[in-house]
């Protein structure tokens, strides 16, 4: 066989470059891919040759990207992974979903709202299977080789497609021996109360809405604890160390054992979007087209807009 060429297939010559970068060396590479460095060396030439850029930076002990490198290389990625997605839809059919689906999910609905929904997709479609990431921030896509992400929040990322899926609704909850009233509250009467704060969503300042009129009120906490954790928003809440802004979903069995109770019920905070992203600019197997579908099977939208979770 003989060695790609200026005009030879540069999906090889891509491939080899992605795989001297994540190996370290050209020497760790062509032991990967069953060949000789020198092989490897020629290749990255010819690649280089044909992009007329210089994409890596060699000495006799280091090698680093250059800067066209660094924007090559994540180039490289999409094409070499839209490319292989569309050879499995061609060449694996088009009505069964195969392989490995990776999902980023939020930590608290990854770990409850969200496993109906992917328990179905897995028995409905057994030759797929889901690496199920748990993380509250925006992945990179293709670094990360995540097909989809769900993200409670907003999403300004203009490099990916972002749908509405549904709504969390927020209220206010605390322990029954952190209020004395036997009544619901008005919000001026919550801001005596000690108050705990999910960092992600709000902080130094507590913004509620009267469900019926639309009214706002808005005052300022001191909260006694901060955390980027809903489950232990919900831990602190129930060991009564203050009051706190809650996904509404997440204290259901809660307030029905009086565990917890819901303050100043008439009022609300924010309902919290959440959107299922993928990259705008890769090919969507099959495997993830029929993934969006459940997920938004199991969170339909009516007349009013997205379902409230």
């Amino acid at each position: 066989m003989t060695e790609p060429t200026l005009q030879a297939d540069r999906l090889d010559l891509m491939q080899t470059f992605i795989r001297i970068v994540e190996a370290g060396s050209l020497s760790a590479a062509a032991v990967q891919l069953g060949t000789t460095q020198p092989t490897v060396s020629r290749r990255l030439k010819s690649l280089e040759q044909s992009m007329g850029i210089r994409l890596l930076q060699r000495s006799t002990h280091s090698m680093k990207l250059t800067v066209d490198g660094e924007r090559f290389l994540e180039m490289a990625r999409e094409l070499v992974a839209g490319w292989f997605a569309m050879q499995a839809e061609l060449t694996q059919g088009r009505d069964t979903p195969r392989g490995r689906l990776r999902v980023v999910a939020p930590h608290a609905l990854g770990q409850d709202q969200l496993m109906k929904p992917l328990a179905d997709y897995l028995r409905r479609y057994p030759e797929v299977s889901v690496e199920w990431r748990l993380n509250d921030r925006l992945p990179d896509f293709a670094a990360e080789d995540v097909d989809c992400a769900i993200r409670v929040g907003t999403v300004n990322d203009p490099s990916v497609v972002a749908l509405l899926i549904a709504e969390v609704p927020r209220i206010v909850v605390a322990a029954p021996g952190l209020v004395t009233a036997r009544r619901p509250l008005d919000p001026d009467e919550l801001v005596s109360l000690p108050w705990l704060a999910l960092s992600t969503f709000y902080q130094r300042e507590v913004l509620l809405r009267h469900e019926a009129d639309g009214q706002e009120k808005a005052f300022a906490i001191a909260p006694r604890l901060a955390t980027d954790s809903l489950y232990a928003l919900r831990r602190a809440a129930l060991e009564g160390l203050g009051a706190a802004i809650v996904s509404a979903w997440l204290v259901t069995d809660d307030l029905s054992n009086g565990r917890l109770v819901h303050l100043a019920p008439a009022w609300r905070a924010a309902p919290l979007p959440m959107y299922l992203i993928y990259p705008a600019s890769r090919l969507q197997p099959r495997r993830l087209r029929t993934f969006i579908d459940i997920v938004r099977e199991a969170m339909p939208r009516d007349e009013t807009g997205p379902q409230r979770l």
